[in-house]
This record gives C-alpha cells, sequence and structure tokens, in this order.
C-alpha cells in the first residue's frame, strides 16, 4: 500500500509521518489490497471552505472531506488502484477538539479515520449507516492505540 501526505499549509508543525502510519494501520485493519493508493492532504480554512463550497455548497470550511475514484480507478500493469483523497483541514479539527475535549491528536486520528472509511463505502446519512460508521472509527482508533 502506498500513502502520500501532503501539507498545503507552510510551515507544517505535524508529524506527516503519523498520518501515513495510522493510515496504512486502517487500510490494512480494512484488508485493502496491498496495490492500493490514497492521498491525504492538510490544507488550511481558506482551501477547505473552496473545496467545500465546490463539491458541496457550503461555503464554510468543514473538518474533513473524501474523494473517492471511480470504481474501480484504472491501473495498468503493476501500478496502484487509487482509493481516493482524504483533505483534512486542522484548524478546524483544532478548534473541534477544543469544543469536544480532545487532544489535537485525537481529533486528527478520528478526522483520517473517518475520511479513509468513507473511501471504503462507509457513510453516515442514515441512522444505522452513522451507528456502524462509529462503531467502526472507535475500534479503529482503540486498535490503533493498543498497538
Amino acid at each position: 500500500m502506498q500513502v502520500s501526505v501532503v501539507s498545503h499549509r507552510e510551515p507544517e508543525p505535524l508529524d506527516l509521518h503519523a498520518f501515513e502510519r495510522l493510515a496504512l494501520f486502517v487500510l490494512s485493519m480494512e484488508s485493502v489490497p496491498d496495490m492500493t493508493e490514497l492521498s491525504i492532504a492538510l490544507v488550511g480554512d481558506e482551501e477547505m471552505a473552496h473545496l467545500n463550497g465546490q463539491y458541496r455548497g457550503i461555503d464554510a470550511p468543514t473538518d474533513v472531506l473524501s474523494f473517492g475514484c471511480d470504481d474501480p480507478c484504472p491501473a495498468s500493469g503493476d501500478e496502484p488502484i487509487t482509493l481516493g483523497d482524504v483533505v483534512i483541514a486542522p484548524e478546524v479539527a483544532e478548534r473541534q477538539a477544543a469544543e469536544l475535549g480532545n487532544s489535537i491528536e485525537h481529533e486528527l486520528d478520528v478526522l483520517l479515520i473517518h475520511g479513509v472509511l468513507h473511501l471504503l463505502g462507509y457513510d453516515h446519512e442514515a441512522d444505522d449507516d452513522a451507528s456502524a460508521m462509529s462503531a467502526r472509527e472507535d475500534a479503529l482508533i482503540e486498535a490503533y492505540a493498543a498497538g
């Protein structure tokens, strides 16, 4: 599996390798094939507001967005299948962490897991789906912390 993490924020005070490790853990726990590629981008509030407005019609920043590839993303030869992109706004996560009484690290971990699960087909539109997604997020965060 390949995970690439890029930051559009300068300077980036966060450990980008921590995002990569967690993403690889989630992909492994979800039995994603080895020949899979995932991209993670860290953006500021302004860029996230632009993306949220463009793709969801909401002109405000959000915490995380997931952009999946068409099923399946074409790959040729030994190239990995692209799962998609997870975009996270750490500034939004920081505000949410303070509101919820969580550490910023915990909030970012939850958002990354949430975004990856969206790419794997989870959603939270219906109550049952939201419960299943939340339970899976909790199980993954606990397993990662225990590991």
